[in-house]
């Protein structure tokens, strides 16, 4: 796919990776569709992409609550009138041990809550966007593109039961959609980022991320834009469809 004018939907592109790949993808001439909650973070990606000299809009939606998502990508549409690719990026963590106990009592659970709200999002929100993409590709009769974010926590992570469930399932969903959106010409990717330097490692514990950067063997965190390359590498390369790429510095949970 050539980038240039194509339009491209994110979710979660108010900040963090989200924004990372918005940027990038604006360089390459893409318009920007930006799905998030924070309307203030989504105005000042919105901001830095015509500042890049693209065009963008933003639009205020919860994933995981259908009749917005199906509104959003029909306004999507409606806009640009045309939708060329999507990047479901937005997610939450509500990490917590499975069960938590010592000399055989039981002090603590993960919560129905806890495990509820990341599947919403991160399992749900996904499945809802690229069925509404999807449909609108298919109407449209755009040779679209549809990535997953997934994450190295896929494989299994103490202390993410929701995350993990959630990160397994949009790599598997990716596969799966894959086969069956090829007919119409649509390919389906994910990638799966390992420990990037973003808001949600910079709440870590000075102590922890030390350990975590050890084990890696880059030495390092990634940084938003290495996440964001891989994004476009699929979106750019049309042979590409039914994988995962894994951006971890070579780290194995």
């Amino acid at each position: 796919m050539d980038l240039q004018g194509k339009v491209i939907a994110i979710t979660g592109g108010g900040q963090g990776l989200g924004r990372a790949m918005a940027l990038d993808l604006a360089a390459k001439g893409a318009k920007l569709a930006l799905i998030d909650l924070n309307e203030e973070q989504l105005q000042e990606t919105v901001k830095l992409i015509e500042e890049a000299g693209s065009q963008a809009r933003y639009y205020m939606a919860n994933v995981a609550v259908e009749e917005a998502v199906e509104g959003v990508f029909k306004q999507i549409v409606s806009d640009f009138n045309a939708l060329d690719g999507l990047v479901n990026n937005a997610g939450i963590t509500r990490d917590g041990l499975f069960i938590k106990a010592k000399d055989g009592q039981v002090l603590a659970k993960m919560t129905l809550q806890q495990w509820q709200q990341v599947i919403d999002v991160n399992l749900t929100g996904v499945f809802l966007c690229a069925r509404e993409a999807a449909a609108q590709m298919i109407e449209l009769g755009s040779k679209g593109v549809i990535i997953n974010i997934s994450s190295i926590s896929r494989s299994g992570n103490m202390g993410q039961t929701n995350y993990t469930a959630a990160k397994s399932g949009v790599a598997a969903m990716a596969v799966t959609w894959a086969k069956e959106l090829s007919r119409y010409g649509i390919r389906v990717a994910a990638v799966a980022p390992g420990f990037i330097e973003t808001a949600m490692t910079a709440g870590m514990k000075p102590e922890a991320l030390e350990k975590v950067c050890a084990g890696i063997p880059m030495r390092r965190l990634g940084v938003p834009a290495e996440i964001a390359h891989s994004v476009r590498y699929i979106l750019e390369n049309d042979y590409f469809t039914g994988r995962v790429i894994e951006c971890d510095g070579g780290l194995r949970i």
